[in-house]
């Protein structure tokens, strides 16, 4: 249920296998050196730099163009089986970071790096053990305290990288604001996922990217433009509700009352009629 595999162990020749390939495990790995490009998802992307990726079951890869260069660092696999019966399992997805696409992998300090190799050759050291009583106990420990470091370093990675971070929130706000003023909306409410494909990131990245910078994630920051541009329409406009509902891309002007409510604590007729 569960290997840690040296990747200079491993040859990424040619082979066709390479092409389009899929597993059905949770994937860890620290990778340095290239060997050709890894495709995630819609994008190619590189491991020149040596990063930390996170990936799910049931996702698609192929590498084009594999080298036998010399790669370094470890990959630990493990099946959802492994898990599922531990606190682990009930909160492993929970940690976005295994949605991210490989773009937005971690990249790891000197010291972040040791701590994260010194845990993959602890947990090497112990499947080379005689199996007992504990050695599941003891390895999904090690899997834990893994994944809360990387929680740790994926949270330094938001701090350090600011200037990076606040610009794709400047970003993103500006393109609500031009979706909420736009014929766009006649295409419906704006989601999370729209706004992560005009950014070039993933949904799970731009919504941990916002809680970290401002304390709100993604879909609470799309609620409140919608909100504030609502509010605007109702105290500038003789709009109906239901017009209003419609222009900010609500299929039945209902959800749209809920949605404001739940926001406000007031109907839109209510906070119209206060305002005026």
């Amino acid at each position: 249920m569960i290997s840690v595999i040296d990747f200079e162990h491993l040859r990424f020749d040619s082979n066709e296998i390479w092409s389009s390939f899929y597993y059905d495990f949770y994937c860890v790995a620290i990778k340095k050196g290239a060997s050709g490009k890894f495709r995630y998802g819609q994008g190619d992307y590189d491991f020149d730099e040596g990063v930390m990726s996170f990936t799910k079951p049931g996702q698609i890869f192929s590498v084009t163009n594999p080298t036998d260069e010399p790669v370094s660092g470890y990959m630990m696999v493990f099946k959802s089986d492994l898990v599922r019966h531990y606190e682990l399992g009930k909160l492993i997805n929970n940690y976005g970071f295994f949605s991210y696409s490989t773009a937005e992998a971690l990249h790891l300090s000197e010291k972040e790096d040791n701590v994260i190799m010194s845990l993959m050759h602890q947990m090497q050291a112990e499947l080379k053990n005689n199996i007992d009583h504990y050695s599941q106990d003891l390895i999904v420990s090690y899997v834990d305290l893994l994944l809360n470091y990387a929680r740790r370093f994926h949270n330094r990675q938001f701090l350090t990288r600011g200037s990076v971070n606040n610009d794709i929130v400047a970003k993103m706000e500006k393109l609500m604001d031009a979706y909420l003023k736009s014929d766009a909306t006649l295409s419906g409410v704006p989601t999370v996922n729209f706004f992560a494909e005009k950014l070039n990131v993933s949904p799970n990245y731009l919504s941990d990217l916002l809680k970290n910078a401002t304390g709100r994630n993604a879909q609470t920051h799309i609620q409140e433009a919608i909100v504030e541009r609502a509010k605007e329409l109702l105290s500038t406009t003789n709009l109906s509700i239901k017009e209003i509902a419609y222009d900010l891309g609500f299929e039945y002007p209902q959800s749209f009352s809920t949605m404001f409510k739940k926001n406000t604590q007031q109907t839109p007729l209510q906070f119209r009629a206060a305002f005026n």
